[in-house]
């Protein structure tokens, strides 16, 4: 009886050794503790996508899909964008989709412009309500 007890006294250290810590950085503990899979869009991708297919419907683009394609853009290093978007002239568009940046994203895709100048790379930010609303466009 006393190993018992001896082995629930020692559980909350056990379970305070393999808990996750709080970061520092408020914006941090807004993020997923993982990815979502492949192919599956997060709440600001699903608005931006009813945004596109309002684009569609308007003549504005005549094709768009989510993360149609992987960019190798080193070793062991890939980028892929949320949307392909082709425009009425043609052109194709990589748009990227953010609530914010941070700096390893936007690393990526300036680097994804640099190394594929054939197409056109564009990020788009969420704008919160009392900003406007809307979405923010930035080329690269």
């Amino acid at each position: 009886m006393a190993a018992y007890l001896g082995w629930i006294a020692s559980a909350p250290a056990i379970q305070a050794q393999n808990a996750v810590p709080t970061p520092a950085n408020p914006q941090d503990r807004m993020l997923a503790l993982g990815r979502l899979p492949p192919g599956q869009m997060n709440p600001t991708e699903e608005a931006y996508a009813a945004q596109l297919e309002l684009e569609k419907h308007a003549g504005l683009i005549t094709w768009y899909a989510f993360e149609p394609i992987k960019l190798r853009l080193g070793k062991n290093t890939f980028y892929t964008p949320d949307f392909g978007v082709r425009l009425v002239s043609g052109e194709l568009e990589f748009r990227e989709v953010k609530g914010f940046w941070r700096d390893d994203a936007r690393v990526k895709i300036k680097n994804a412009a640099y190394l594929y100048p054939i197409f056109r790379f564009v990020a788009v930010t969420k704008q919160k309500k009392p900003e406007g609303g809307g979405w923010r466009r930035e080329e690269f």
